[in-house]
């Protein structure tokens, strides 16, 4: 996947003379808008995901469920920034349907959330780490609201917890895949990401299929 572009927020981070042959964002709005721009040869889903809650190993929070988690005030929450990346998007739609069905709460979150990853001038995780294990284990986060794919590679963690998000209040996130190109090499690559063995690879990094459904 080294060959997709930068999210939005951080286009202007790519390398000067160097024009991307994709365009893969988790809003699918932002390859939507490329594709309707004339920018792009074409567009297609091409995996979900959904969200998590990252939370640090205590004898006191260990028999929580995800939302006794999230509705304890003297537990730091950490989030991704809204408006620039869409995991920040997602986990604020995540508050929105916990407020509507408990007045208060879901705003109570939203206030006290922790924007330290995916801003333009947010916390820089080291590669190679989980931006909710790094945050919970440099001490700057007690709770983390990421994707769901990384559980997996969280589960064997003994001073992390991963816990579900139920259905109900779970958000679906669609990724996009936007070619930018028309050469054959760039065609080629579009193809395989979207065919069974790009699919493959997805898979077992934790995506979930795409769906066409609402």
């Amino acid at each position: 996947m080294r060959s997709l572009a930068l999210p939005a927020c951080c286009a202007s981070g790519s390398k000067p003379g160097r024009r991307a042959r994709f365009f893969a964002s988790a809003n699918a709005a932002h390859p939507q808008a490329l594709l309707q721009a004339g920018l792009a040869q074409e567009c297609q889903g091409f995996a979900s995901n959904q969200l998590m809650l990252t939370a640090r190993r205590s004898p006191d929070n260990d028999g929580l469920d995800w939302l006794a988690l999230l509705s304890t005030p003297r537990l730091r929450l950490a989030t991704s920034t809204p408006g620039c990346d869409p995991s920040g998007d997602y986990t604020w739609q995540l508050f929105a349907r916990i407020e509507a069905r408990y007045p208060g709460l879901g705003n109570a979150m939203a206030g006290r959330a922790q924007q330290l990853v995916g801003g333009r001038d947010s916390l820089s995780v080291p590669p190679g780490e989980i931006a909710g294990a790094w945050l919970i284990r440099q001490n700057l986060a007690d709770l983390f609201i990421g994707y769901a794919h990384y559980g997996p590679a969280l589960a064997t963690c003994d001073d992390l917890r991963t816990l579900t998000i139920p259905a109900p209040w779970n958000i679906r996130c669609d990724y996009q895949l936007a070619r930018l190109r028309a050469d054959p090499a760039a065609l080629a690559l579009y193809r395989f990401i979207l065919g069974d063995v790009g699919q493959g690879y997805l898979r077992q990094a934790g995506f979930m299929p795409f769906s066409d459904a609402a």
